[in-house]
């Protein structure tokens, strides 16, 4: 496992680091005894980084990481989890939300605490006119929290913004070969490193898109290359091929992809990828941007719908018909939204609260996407053989 070394406070760093929002499912739910295992693998194949939230798995994901560090694998690692701005209204509030934090994760410091999903100044100047930034610095004189970042989601403009507003010691940003442009972009990523902040990259693989959810055409140009590579092995090694990262998060949810990511996580240098294989990615990226339809990373932090949508379900299976020119995209649809389930997340379920459209990272226009998706794959037929079928099942 390489690492690199935090320019800030001296950290060597894993260049993989595990991004617990994704563990391991059984039955629907997160299978606590694999994902405690997963965890204790990955410390033991030289991760040493472990990025959590408050909220991630329903406020379940602090507890199962505090769980798994326990009988001396705490100090073998770095946590990094994060305070989540929406919830915070007040000074005791963070206090309150700090304190279950500490007590879910078993520990007395956090190495790493983020301010979660920054979306521009005005939500930072927020925090500190509540006396948050303070806080926290009294929190890392004390040794309690060790570094202060935040994790971003917005236009380029903004993160530099919020980056020039405050002496941070890291930040976190949303990188990948079809993001270089988007959000804070390479030239976010540029302009950290040039301010001696430390970037640690999220969605590398865009929620699992670019690992498993490519078009045709882009697995040809993958596999055109002399070199026999896996879909995530080129994604993350574009995105380790840029000096400027410390860290990429990867949501591994099962041994497989532990180990693939390992592997590729051993021989990753910066600036290593040779001129033919970027023209591989030139082309990959074109076929990408023009199938695309709507930039979802199935993240869920527009999720829960207050009218029972799924939204990521939704726009996923709307983005595979035209990514993977899925033939059965209408009977997929209903399957995977519940056609015959007690209460469907369709579409047409929304009722245009627009509460999801403050909480999306990638300020997609949720309510005009799901217009869409109701009229293109929601249809009079369909729909009234479903109520029958309920009707006969006594689906109420």
């Amino acid at each position: 496992m390489l690492r690199r070394l935090n320019i800030k406070n001296g950290d060597e760093l894993s260049i993989l680091g595990f991004g617990c929002m994704r563990f391991p499912t059984k039955n629907g739910s997160i299978d606590e005894e694999r994902s405690i295992a997963l965890i204790r693998e990955c410390i033991h194949k030289g991760i040493n980084y472990f990025d959590t939230a408050y909220f991630y798995n329903g406020g379940k994901s602090e507890s199962i990481l505090g769980k798994a560090l326990q009988g001396g694998y705490r100090e073998k690692v770095k946590i990094a989890t994060k305070l989540p701005p929406f919830m915070v209204k007040k000074l005791d509030g963070a206090k309150s939300i700090f304190a279950t934090q500490l007590k879910k994760l078993q520990t007395d410091y956090i190495d790493y605490y983020l301010l979660h999903m920054l979306q521009d100044k005005a939500g930072f100047e927020r925090l500190n006119n509540l006396g948050i930034i303070e806080w926290l610095e009294e929190l890392k004189k004390e040794g309690i929290i060790r570094n202060i970042g935040f994790s971003f989601h917005g236009s380029r403009n903004d993160f530099e913004e919020i980056l020039k507003s405050y002496s941070w010691d890291f930040c976190q940003i949303q990188y990948n070969y079809m993001d270089v442009n988007n959000q804070a972009g390479k030239y976010g990523l540029q302009l950290a490193h040039s301010m001696g902040i430390p970037v640690i990259v999220m969605e590398p693989l865009r929620g699992g898109r670019l690992a498993d959810k490519l078009p045709k055409e882009v697995i040809s140009e993958f596999k055109s290359y002399s070199e026999k590579r896996s879909p995530a092995e080129w994604a993350l090694r574009w995105v380790w091929n840029h000096p400027e990262v410390t860290v990429v998060l990867s949501g591994m949810s099962d041994e497989k992809q532990l180990e693939e990511n390992v592997k590729t996580a051993s021989d990753a240098i910066p600036n290593s990828l040779s001129e033919e294989e970027l023209k591989v990615f030139d082309r990959v990226m074109d076929i990408m941007h023009r199938k695309t339809k709507v930039p979802c990373t199935g993240c869920s932090y527009c999720m829960p719908c207050p009218f029972g949508v799924n939204i990521p379900a939704c726009f996923s299976v709307y983005n595979d018909k035209y990514l993977l020119n899925e033939k059965s995209s209408k009977i997929i649809y209903y399957r995977t939204l519940g056609g015959l389930s007690k209460q469907p997340a369709y579409a047409s379920v929304c009722k245009g609260c627009g509460k999801c459209e403050s909480k999306c990272p990638q300020h997609i226009e949720i309510r005009k996407e799901l217009g869409k998706i109701k009229k293109e794959m929601e249809d009079f037929i369909t729909n009234t053989a479903l109520k029958i079928a309920r009707k006969y099942m006594k689906i109420s």
